[in-house]
């Protein structure tokens, strides 16, 4: 059986600080809290991206479809540069990023890669450039597509790697990896698909090419295959070339997600969908708008979705949620009248059931019946309430709003 995942752990956990003693213990969600130092400034840098891209300890993190390269369902598999030395050239970074737009062509292709950081508690062997060391880390994508000679490139690497008995793992929501390991793959998985997705201008409809180490898209003023039609290489006028925002960055979408508390404190509100597995309810969620903040976002949806109106609604923690590119911002909030607390599914369809759970059947389901939408409850569950996995940012909001913390009345300071 595959080991649960451990939650990471908060970052500075033992130090005392006036938040800490006001707050409490910071909650940090899976997916997060990566062991990566990303280094942002230096993803311009391209000497230090070659020497990066071919030192003997950078590790490589391949994706298939989106799929992670792995040892097994709960490990992934690190390649060498050796490993895909085929697919990614080691003169890729040798031209400044500004030479590299101007020489654009788009009948070239080639694969996805990121620059993903530096694990700098990996110093022994590692690379050291100025004031910065530790072990590089990048992410490619080796999906078979492009030029005839890169997916050819693409499909050996594939073999190569099967035939060491790794294998792609196919799933719809990964969470069976380490903490550590999970925060890696969410942001490898995260920007290879925003680079799949984004690879016209939004603009002009023409080509773009990954800069900024596989974190930026740039809509090129300049393409050389215009040349061989007998049109002048430079491409017709496009806005993103003529304002500050000349540059695509990686999309994030906002999204709200709440644990409900009843105006007693003795009751916590959650849903289901009809894709929900039998008694699996889960917390309420949904995109945050144009123009409208949090709290407002978690006061439109819970009404939207089940009816209820909220008063106070207070942050409790956010959890990065890379399928394909969602923020999960949590909270929890509170009915401050019990004539607000009336269940109507009339507003938006979206629920097929909400309903107001006592605390007592809540802690049940907590130690006995979570487990992801795919999974069984496990041994001892014998029915009744089922809950998402410690694993998702909805059993973290559900568990806190459980605990004496949020229903003792005027002992917290975030109520």
């Amino acid at each position: 059986m595959t080991p649960a995942p451990q939650i990471p752990v908060p970052a500075h956990t033992l130090a005392e600080s006036m938040l800490s003693r006001h707050f409490g213990r910071e909650t940090v969600n899976y997916f997060s809290s990566s062991p990566i130092n990303r280094l942002s400034f230096l993803r311009s840098d391209h000497p230090f991206l070659s020497a990066a891209l071919k030192h003997p300890a950078t590790r490589f993190v391949l994706l298939n479809n989106l799929a992670p390269l792995t040892r097994s369902s709960s490990e992934l598999f690190y390649a060498k540069y050796d490993d895909v030395r085929k697919l990614v050239s080691q003169d890729l970074f040798d031209k400044p990023e500004g030479d590299m737009i101007k020489s654009y062509d788009s009948r070239k292709t080639y694969p996805n890669l990121i620059f993903l950081g530096l694990d700098e508690s990996r110093k022994d062997g590692g690379l050291a450039w100025k004031i910065y060391s530790g072990t590089p880390y990048f992410a490619v994508d080796v999906t078979p597509k492009g030029s005839e000679e890169q997916q050819t490139a693409a499909k050996d690497i594939i073999s190569a790697m099967e035939a060491r008995g790794l294998s792609f793992f196919q799933t719809r929501v990964m969470m069976t990896f380490s903490a550590d390991e999970a925060a890696i793959y969410a942001q490898s998985r995260a920007l290879i698909d925003w680079n799949n997705r984004n690879t016209f201008c939004g603009t002009c409809g023409h080509p773009t090419m990954a800069v900024n180490a596989g974190t930026k898209r740039a809509c090129p003023p300049t393409d050389a295959a215009r040349a061989v039609d007998g049109k002048s290489e430079e491409r017709p006028a496009c806005n993103t070339r003529t304002t500050l925002s000349n540059l695509s960055f990686p999309r994030t979408d906002p999204t709200i997600i709440v644990a409900v508390v009843s105006a007693d404190g003795k009751r916590i509100l959650l849903g289901r969908s009809k894709r929900f597995p039998p008694n699996w309810y889960s917390t309420l969620a949904g995109f945050i708008e144009p123009a409208e903040s949090v709290e407002d976002a978690v006061r439109r949806e819970v009404w939207e979705e089940a009816g209820v109106t909220l008063s106070r609604v207070v942050i409790h923690s956010s959890q990065p949620w890379p399928y394909p590119a969602n923020l999960m911002i949590g909270a929890i909030a509170q009915v401050s009248d019990p004539a607000h607390e009336t269940i109507s599914l009339q507003h938006d369809p979206e629920l097929e059931d909400a309903r107001w759970f006592e605390v007592e059947e809540v802690e049940e389901a907590l130690k006995i019946g979570t487990s992801d939408l795919s999974a069984g409850a496990g041994p001892e569950y014998k029915g009744g309430l089922r809950l998402p996995p410690p694993t998702a940012i909805a059993n973290q909001l559900i568990k806190a709003a459980a605990s004496a913390e949020y229903f003792a009345a005027g002992t917290n300071a975030k109520m």
